[in-house]
This record gives C-alpha cells, structure tokens and sequence, in this order.
C-alpha cells in the first residue's frame, strides 16, 4: 500500500510540472486588407518590425493570417468572417475606413486595431481617440480632406497646366466625396476638372488614354489602397504619357513618382504593429487611445506630411523633401 501510495503521489506530484512544461499555444493575428499583397512588402516589413519591438516575431511566436480583397471592397465582409471563424488573438483591420467597418461588423468581441481611418468616431468605431470603449483601436489619419492641398501643390508645379485629371476607384466609399472635394479645389485654381476611374489594373491603359485624348494637363490620384499596390504600373503610364502626377503616398516619388503629398504609411503599419504587439501582451483596446499622429519624431507617436518631387518631363531627375 505504501509503494502504491507513493507511485501514485509521485506522478500526481509530476503533474503539476508536465503542464508547466507543454508549450503555450502560438497567438493568431487576422490581417484584412482592401488591397493586394503586390507591393505591400514595405508596409508589412513595417507592421513585423512594429510586432518585433514588442517581443513577436511571425512564424516563431505569432502566427499571422492574411485576406486580401485586391481592391474589391464588396469581398470585404466575407473575408472578415472568414478571419474570425479561424478565432485569432487580434485583427487587423488594414487599408481605410471600408475594411475597419467589415470587421467591426464581424465581431465585436475579438480586438481590432485599424490603420488610415479618418474619423473614427464619426464612423462609429470608436466613443472617442483619448477613450475607444469598444473592441477597436488604430491609427487615424487624414487622407482625402488633403485634396484641396495636393491641387495647391500641383498647381504651383505645373502652373501651365489649364486640365486636372482625379483618378479613382469607383469600388470606394469615398469616391463620392473625393469627387466633391476635388470639383471647387480645381475651380478655386481656374483649372477644368476631369474625373475619370478604374477599378482593376486592367482599365489603367484605358484611362491614360483618354487623359491624354483630352489634354489633361495634370493627374491628381485617389488615395486608394489598390492604387498604390499596383503604384509602378501607374506611374510608368503617367510618364509614358508625360501627365505630371500628384500622388498621396510618399511611396510613389521613391518609386519613380513626380510628387506626392501625405501621410507616411508605412509608419501607420509599425504603429498599428505596435498596438497588436500590446493586445497581445494582455492590454485592452479600449485602454488604448487611437492614435492620430501629427509630426515626424523619430520613435514616437508620427504623422508626417511631406512634398517628395522627382520631375523627369523636362530633362530634369531630382527629389527634394
């Protein structure tokens, strides 16, 4: 009886130890984006290393599963289900108000960190940016309210230029308003205004085609998250039809771009990186103020608006900034 007794303490005793020992289960981080993985490399490089400041790194100890709408906004909301089903940790709700609203709808439960939203509050995502009080926080940004800024740089640019183009993509929710805003910001400048869009690769020829049959003298993008992942196609028409263009991401003049005017993106994706990383660690979203970043300090907390220039219609291959 007593060997027995002691068999059996032993191994209860062990117990305790055995599970102590079993591997903790690898945290899964849903990624939903309205755009495409083409070109993207920067800003996910940008996200991992935002994950790798706070002590994760993909594929050893967080696992990250990825859904891209490739530009088409109606796949949104099956895509963000899809992602919940799979129970992650966190979500990412990547590339505008359009994919934030999707995974809002698909869980209010799971943590949801968004990037490129302009007023989340109004949208309803958030109570506040000091106080989210909900299963959603991120980084907020203003992208099309910079329309009238971007037509004042362009016109200061190509002065000589009487046509504006707006390219966009008439998949997004806010075409309309991007359309709206552009319309007074041309007449203000005695420019015409040409609105034209595509909403797949497939039309871009089309569209600099008919910029060019009725001599648009200057292309102004839509901050589009599908445009700017097919971002060396649209620049290569632009200067094969010699249309100066004004982009909204600075990642278009380092790709060979003319200019371009707005937030830096890819430090959205480390701070978006960053908050994962928290949720992760055991904060809540809601103790999280979302962030809306107004200047470029190194580490710390950015928004930056800068002019990047690279004019190759004239002879000339410069950048300043």
């Amino acid at each position: 009886m007593q060997r027995r007794e002691f068999i059996l303490g032993g191994a209860a005793a062990a117990w305790p130890l055995a599970a102590r020992a079993q591997p903790r289960a690898i945290p899964v981080v849903g990624f939903l984006s309205s755009a495409s993985p083409i070109g993207w490399d920067i800003y996910l490089g940008a996200f991992r290393e935002g994950l790798r400041s706070q002590g994760f790194v993909e594929g050893k100890n967080v696992t990250i599963e990825y859904r891209w709408a490739e530009g088409n906004f109606d796949h949104l909301p099956a895509l963000a289900a899809e992602l919940v089903s799979l129970r992650p940790a966190v979500m990412v709700a990547s590339g505008g108000p359009t994919p934030a609203v999707a995974a809002s709808k698909a869980s209010s439960t799971i943590p949801i960190v968004f990037t490129g939203v302009p007023d989340p509050v109004e949208r309803g995502l958030v109570a506040s940016l000091n106080r989210p009080a909900s299963n959603m926080t991120g980084v907020s940004v203003q992208t099309t309210e910079l329309l009238p800024k971007r037509f004042e740089l362009l016109s200061a640019l190509v002065p000589a230029a009487e046509i504006f183009g707006l390219l966009s993509n008439p998949n997004s929710p806010v075409r309309d308003d991007e359309v709206r805003i552009a319309q007074p910001a041309a007449a203000a400048r005695g420019k015409s205004l040409i609105s034209v869009s595509a909403r797949s690769e497939s039309d871009f020829a089309a569209v600099f085609d008919n910029l060019t049959e009725k001599k648009c003298g200057a292309l102004i993008l839509s901050v589009d998250s599908f445009f700017n992942s097919r971002r060396e196609a649209l620049i290569a028409l632009a200067e094969r039809h010699r249309i100066p263009a004004m982009y909204g991401w600075p990642e278009f003049p380092r790709a060979g771009g003319m200019a371009s005017y707005g937030p830096d993106l890819a430090e959205q994706y480390r701070l978006s990186g960053i908050f994962v990383g928290r949720i992760l660690q055991g904060e809540k979203p809601q103790d999280l103020p979302a962030m809306q970043p107004t200047k470029l300090s190194g580490a710390g907390p950015t928004r930056r608006y800068v002019i990047y220039r690279r004019i190759r219609f004239g002879g000339c291959n410069w950048m300043w900034c």
